[in-house]
């Protein structure tokens, strides 16, 4: 047999399959089915609703692929639809839809699988945490698939980072990302800033303008999270000192109870003190 009529498989017989600690392997231990199981690739599909919307730039991976085979096996489930009569594959994919595409490219007809018996919902759980072990991530990416896990599936901080191997520390400042503005996390992504220490120190600051202003000082004068910090501490010693809002306290000798009032202003006249204090005990009546 020539050459060319040899089929192309996607593991190579020099090449023996990747044994190493992974989280998504360890789950096929759920599975009785053989791992790194031989099958066609036209048997296999991307599920619509995995949580990765983007595959990035494929080009080293296929040609990885075109040379060592696919070295990790893809982790797929049987597909529902295929019940229905469909023409639908019968597998579909529940991590590895990178490693899949990337193989259609490189002209392999079969690809090594890990079929698992799961349901949709834990086939969306496993495919969130694989998606967040890859190192290719922007923060906002990151933080949004760990709010996935904390609001759809429940897991805590530390269940966070213990199944995509990162400290608890790392997913609470990930997560805090999250408060800042859509607008701004718009700017960030349009002029390049991915570095979470820095998109840590934007958030500080006061108003969504502040932020963006500074992400646009970042990306002309290509400060560092340092440089932010000590701008920072010198803008703030510039600035006049905040005035302190009055603050009126009682406490009757007995104790019994105590009675604080803030006002926005920062000096209060008696007159005005007691106007207040007036117009709390009419307000209390007419609500009684």
């Amino acid at each position: 047999m020539s050459s060319t009529a040899v089929k192309k498989r996607g593991l190579p017989d020099r090449v023996r399959m990747r044994h190493n600690s992974h989280f998504v392997e360890g789950l096929a231990v759920r599975s009785d089915t053989p791992v790194g199981k031989m099958v066609p690739l036209s048997t296999v599909e991307p599920d619509p609703d995995q949580p990765r919307s983007t595959m990035g730039d494929l080009s080293e991976l296929v040609s990885s692929i075109q040379d060592k085979g696919v070295l990790e096996p893809i982790l797929v489930r049987r597909n529902p639809a295929k019940t229905d009569g469909t023409k639908s594959a019968p597998l579909m994919i529940i991590s590895g839809e990178r490693r899949f595409r990337a193989a259609m490219e490189a002209g392999l007809v079969e690809v090594p699988v890990i079929e698992m018996d799961v349901s949709a919902e834990e086939a969306l759980e496993i495919a969130l945490i694989e998606n967040l072990q890859r190192k290719d991530l922007t923060p906002f990416e990151e933080a949004e698939g760990y709010r996935s896990l904390s609001e759809r599936f429940g897991y805590t901080h530390e269940q966070i980072a213990g199944a995509v191997g990162k400290s608890r520390t790392v997913v609470t400042e990930s997560l805090a990302l999250l408060q800042i503005p859509k607008r701004v996390r718009e700017a960030a992504q349009a002029l390049g800033i991915h570095t979470k220490s820095l998109l840590l120190e934007v958030l500080k600051s006061d108003s969504e303008q502040e932020m963006i202003e500074l992400l646009e000082d970042v990306s002309r004068r290509g400060l560092s999270r340092d440089d932010l910090r000590l701008q920072k501490r010198n803008t703030d010693k510039t600035k006049p000192p905040r005035r302190k809002p009055f603050v009126f306290s009682f406490r009757p000798p007995d104790k019994s109870y105590s009675l604080s009032l803030k006002f926005r202003q920062t000096s209060v006249s008696k007159a005005e003190l007691i106007s207040t204090l007036e117009g709390i005990l009419q307000d209390l009546r007419q609500s009684a």
